[in-house]
C-alpha cells in the first residue's frame, strides 16, 4: 500500500515550539512496520494523489488560511476517487466550527457560542449580559492556531469592536463566555484512534494567559483520562468521527461535566512521542480502516 501523510508548506509560522516533530516521529514508525509513505504538501500541484493508495491528513496547518483552496483540493481528491483519512465529508463538516451547533443539537454539552455571520453589525457588551460574564472569547468560525482570536473585558472592548469590524467584513466569528475553568484547571485533550481511546493529556496556559497551546507557552501534562471524563468524550467520538483514523476531543470540565469546546479532526497534535502505546495503537487504527 502507498500511503501520502500530508503536511503544509512550513515557513514557521505555525511551528510548534519544545514538541518535536511528530510527523517524523509517525512516518518513521509506520516505515518501520513495512508502509511504503511519502511526506506531501497538501497543496502542491505537483503532486499525483491518485498514485496513492490512501492519503493521511496529518499536519496541514494553514488550511484556514487557504480555506477555499483546501475546500477545491478536498473536491479533487473526491473527484479523482482518491480515499482520504479522515473522510472528506467529515473533514468539510470539521473545518467550520458551526458544527458545534449539530452537536449541540445532538444532545451533547458544548461551550456556549453564538456565532456572527459575515457582514453583521457587533455590539459585544450585549453578549457579557446574554452570557452572564465580564469575559468573552472571539475567533473566527474558520481558524487554528489562535488566529484572530481575543479575550475581550470591559477595558478592552471597544478595541476590539474597532479590530473585528473589519475582520467581520471577511468571515463569521464565533463568541463565546470566557470559561474561568480553563484559567484554573485547564484542558482536557483525549486522543482517539478509530474511535478507540489512546490517551490524554491536561494543558494549561502560562499565568496571564488564556491560551493552552506550546507556542503560547502552554505546558501539557500527561495523566491517566478520569473515567467519567472519558465516557463523556467517547460520546462525540461515536456519533459525530465514525470512520476517523484520529480524533481529539478538547474540552474543559464545568461542574463536574464535561464541555466539548473542539472536536479536532483535521490537523491536531496528537502527543504521540511521550506515550508508549500511542504509535501502536495509531498503527492498530490505521490497519483496520485499510
Amino acid at each position: 500500500m502507498k500511503i501520502a501523510l500530508v503536511t503544509y508548506q512550513d515557513n514557521g509560522k505555525y511551528h510548534l515550539i519544545n514538541v518535536g516533530n511528530e510527523d517524523d516521529t509517525l512516518l518513521d514508525f509506520l516505515k518501520s512496520k513495512g508502509y511504503v509513505i511519502t511526506k506531501e504538501i497538501w497543496n502542491d500541484e505537483e503532486v499525483k494523489w491518485e498514485e496513492y493508495d490512501l492519503v493521511i491528513l496529518k499536519s496541514p496547518w494553514d488550511y484556514f488560511d487557504l480555506i477555499e483552496d483546501f475546500y477545491n483540493w478536498l473536491t479533487k481528491l473526491e473527484n479523482k476517487r482518491v480515499r482520504l483519512l479522515n473522510p472528506i465529508n467529515i473533514i468539510k463538516w470539521n473545518a467550520d466550527k458551526h458544527y458545534l451547533q449539530e452537536i449541540e443539537k445532538a444532545g451533547l454539552k458544548v461551550t456556549p457560542s453564538i456565532f456572527i455571520a459575515k457582514g453583521d453589525q457587533i455590539n459585544l457588551v450585549s453578549y457579557f449580559e446574554l452570557f452572564k460574564t465580564n469575559q468573552l472569547i472571539i475567533k473566527p468560525c474558520v481558524s487554528g492556531g489562535s488566529k484572530n482570536t481575543f479575550k475581550v473585558t470591559a477595558t478592552n472592548v471597544d478595541e476590539i469592536t474597532t479590530i473585528l469590524a473589519e475582520l467581520i467584513k471577511n468571515e463569521d466569528f464565533i463568541v463565546q463566555p470566557f470559561l474561568k475553568e480553563i484559567e484554573e484547571q485547564g484542558e482536557w485533550s483525549f486522543l482517539f484512534f478509530n474511535g478507540k481511546f489512546s490517551h490524554a493529556v491536561l494543558k494549561k496556559a502560562k499565568k496571564g494567559d488564556f491560551r493552552v497551546q506550546a507556542t503560547f507557552g502552554g505546558t501539557v501534562y500527561h495523566l491517566a483520562a478520569p473515567s467519567n471524563y472519558l465516557n463523556s468524550a467517547q460520546l462525540y467520538v461515536n456519533q459525530f468521527a465514525k470512520d476517523c483514523l484520529y480524533a481529539r476531543v478538547d474540552g474543559t470540565i464545568i461542574n463536574g461535566e464535561f464541555y466539548l469546546m473542539e472536536l479536532e479532526l483535521i490537523e491536531p497534535f496528537l502527543f504521540l512521542a511521550d506515550h508508549k502505546d500511542s504509535l501502536t495503537n495509531y498503527h492498530t487504527a490505521l490497519k483496520q480502516l485499510s
